[in-house]
């Protein structure tokens, strides 16, 4: 790091940053877990007190995706909640500008402008939806320059190799990359500050940063934490019905994206089922699909599948621990061409390999020197080969005629040992940044050099678009299925994702809007958008599937497939009378009539349409009942890769959620308040005093009493 400034505190470097940029501060951080967030608290803190002067410095933060320790909402989860976040989040700080914003404490003389909220978080702040900038992922390090940021700052992972400090980006090279070079070449200043953490899994590969990219390292023994870890969600069953169907879409040999939460782990479990315990999954889908299961995908992964995912999570890193994420990609296009036209059977190296190689032109007739490296770096030849002074190849003392075209030559090569195994460099997952359980970044740590070496965390820009190096992504994303969460799908096709009829925005539109085009432009993959057919509201349950609405993500004419628990719809290529079919088929059966209302009023349903009998049982109760032989079993098991949660803590959730339920619902709690009043039932005492309710004298505490004790 000959380059770099090593500054020992945290301290240090804010004053370095204070001194070295001069005026208005413009501060760009990356999403997520790669935020230094004591080195940020620091300069926040800094210029917050500068307030009080006449002309105080003014902070412009950019950034997505701000993460804070949960809280509860009312006393009883605000209890339940502590000893949880302190056994699982330990030290982890949470950003002090967030707790601003959301509680109207942000100076005048500080910005926060986030592209990407965590869901819901900021609904109803002023503040927070004025500053938002609406943008796709992989505009944001253009979007930054515009911006005029002159600091990027960024926790990263450290290695000690042969006395000198390696860095990696870890979770995030997704956009800092990016923005130095566009700042590079546009004559603009960067101030590049590295703040080392080391819980951060050192990631190999592109997210390794160069000898003295970052202009300050800070080295502060303070500024390691522990990460971010929300942990995992239980899956229900139509998140499993959705993860099922998603599953059954996934071709052997194909590329996978997957996102976080319940959902991506229902698909994640679902594929390991599939490959596992095939019997049991063609059961189930049987089971699930009584119909008909025309035109799935059932069989077990005898090629494995790639990951390419802007949100590498943990179920994508079970499917590479389960043996299903293995398809290797090479980082050339001929060769990834070659291996997809079976040129290099079990990714093994022939002469016939080498002889394709020069039919294609990738490599000359003679090899020069870059051939030679371009040979060597994937495995085609080993590195006993060398090219001697005058063009000749040697092996081990041996010379060879360099004419690899020629069969001789190649024969000769592989008698002399010169040749190959197998291919080298491949790898099975691209991510742009990651975020999981606590369990998730300890297998990352401890994973083999071998085995993380197959998973590039790289640049946002090529993972979530075909721009720049078409021909590579084209020929490494064959069959990709690129699958994503909604919140509401219209009839006719356009979908919600991030964002009110209001215009108040609920998260972002993040890569989702460049996979569902990706998925348009490459030749056999496919965009599908998954969401469950009812949320709940304050007024009763309600259909996600709806006529129209005033706001969308992604536009009709992008439609392709749509998942709910009740089935898929493929929208691509249909005109809408059959589009609004398709989607009135996959909806809850307590609103299709109304759906259809709504297309017939609109002309767009034939007056005499009925929805089809098959259809008209898309009921929860009817859905438990076709998965309930499999329901909590090894199969499909509430918690598919674990839980930090005690027992006893998801027995306490889930009368607390029965509550909070009835709390939204008056009459569903006048009866449930009945029902416990007339009970005996008391609730463990250690429950009570986690919730606060062991010393309850109030009415209303004895009332809570009564009915979390009902709950259980």
């Amino acid at each position: 790091m000959a380059s770099s400034l090593l500054v020992p505190t945290l301290a240090q470097a804010v004053e370095h940053v204070l001194t070295a940029v001069e005026g208005d501060i413009v501060l760009g951080l990356p999403l997520g877990i790669g935020k230094p967030n004591p080195f940020v608290n620091l300069l926040y803190r800094r210029i917050k007190a500068m307030g009080g002067e006449a002309n105080p410095r003014r902070l412009k933060i950019i950034t997505a995706l701000s993460l804070e320790k949960p809280e509860g909402k009312s006393e009883l989860e605000q209890n339940f909640l502590a000893p949880l976040v302190e056994r699982v989040f330990r030290d982890y700080p949470d950003l002090d500008y967030v707790k601003d914003l959301r509680t109207g404490l942000l100076p005048p003389h500080i910005e926060v402008s986030e592209f990407f909220f965590k869901t819901g978080d900021y609904l109803g702040n002023g503040r927070a939806q004025q500053a938002y900038i609406a943008t796709n992922y992989t505009f944001v390090a253009r979007d930054m320059g515009v911006l005029g940021v002159n600091v990027i700052a960024q926790a990263v992972a450290a290695h000690n190799v042969d006395g000198e400090l390696a860095l990696s980006l870890g979770s995030n090279p997704d956009v800092t990359f990016e923005l130095a070079e566009r700042q590079a070449a546009q004559g603009k200043p960067l101030l590049k500050v590295a703040v080392l953490n080391r819980q951060m899994p050192f990631m190999p590969n592109h997210a390794v940063a160069p000898a003295g990219f970052f202009d300050v390292v800070v080295t502060d023994a303070e500024a390691t934490h522990t990460l971010f870890a929300p942990p995992n969600n239980k899956v229900g069953t139509a998140d499993y019905a959705i993860g099922l169907h998603a599953a059954s879409l996934v071709a052997d040999g194909g590329t996978l994206q997957i996102g976080i939460g319940a959902l991506g782990d229902a698909i994640a479990q679902a594929l390991i089922v599939r490959d596992s315990n095939n019997d049991g999954y063609r059961r189930i889908m049987a089971a699930l699909c009584p119909d008909s299961l025309q035109g799935r995908e059932l069989g077990c992964f005898e090629q494995g599948l790639y990951g390419c995912s802007e949100m590498f999570v943990n179920g994508l890193l079970k499917l590479v621990e389960a043996g299903i994420v293995r398809r290797e990609v090479f980082d050339d296009v001929a060769l990834q061409s070659l291996v997809n036209q079976g040129r290099a059977p079990g990714l093994a190296v022939s002469t016939d390999l080498l002889a394709a190689l020069v039919d294609a032109g990738r490599i000359g007739s003679a090899l020069s020197a870059g051939d030679l490296a371009f040979l060597q770096r994937f495995g085609v030849l080993n590195n006993q080969v060398r090219l001697a002074p005058d063009g000749a190849l040697e092996v081990g003392g041996t010379r060879i005629a360099n004419r690899p075209g020629d069969p001789a030559a190649r024969m000769a090569l592989q008698d002399a040992g010169g040749l190959g195994t197998r291919l080298a460099g491949g790898v099975v997952l691209h991510g742009g940044f990651f975020l999981g359980p606590t369990d998730f970044y300890e297998r990352l740590r401890a994973m083999p050099p071998e085995a993380l070496a197959k998973i590039d965390m790289t640049r946002i820009a090529f993972i979530n678009q075909l721009q720049g190096q078409s021909r590579l992504k084209q020929a490494q994303r064959t069959q990709g299925r690129f699958m994503n969460t909604t919140m509401m799908v219209t009839l006719l096709g356009a979908a919600v994702s991030d964002g009110l009829e209001s215009g108040q925005v609920v998260s972002g539109v993040g890569g989702q809007y460049n996979f569902v085009a990706m998925a348009h432009a490459l030749p056999d993959a496919r965009s599908i958008l998954m969401l469950r057919a009812t949320y709940e509201h304050k007024d009763g349950v309600r259909s996600t599937l709806v006529w129209n609405y005033a706001y969308e993500t992604i536009p009709r004419h992008l439609r392709d497939v749509v998942i709910t628990e009740y089935g898929v719809a493929d929208l691509r290529a249909q005109p809408d009378g059959e589009v609004v079919k398709r989607l009135i088929e996959i909806a809850d059966s307590r609103f299709q009539q109304d759906l259809v209302a709504q297309a017939k009023a609109a002309g767009k349903l034939d007056a005499g349409y009925e929805v089809p009998a098959q259809h008209r049982q898309n009921l929860p109760e009817v859905l438990r009942t076709r998965l309930q032989p499999w329901s909590g079993s090894a199969l499909l098991p509430d918690f598919p890769f674990g839980t930090d949660l005690t027992a006893d803590e998801l027995r306490i959730i889930g009368a607390l959620r029965q509550m909070q339920h009835a709390s939204q619902h008056p009459a569903e709690l006048l009866a449930m308040l009945a029902k416990c009043l007339w009970t005996d039932a008391e609730a463990p005492p250690a429950y009570l005093q986690r919730l606060g309710l062991d010393d309850a004298t109030s009415l209303r505490k004895m009332l809570m009493r009564k009915l979390f004790a009902g709950n259980l």
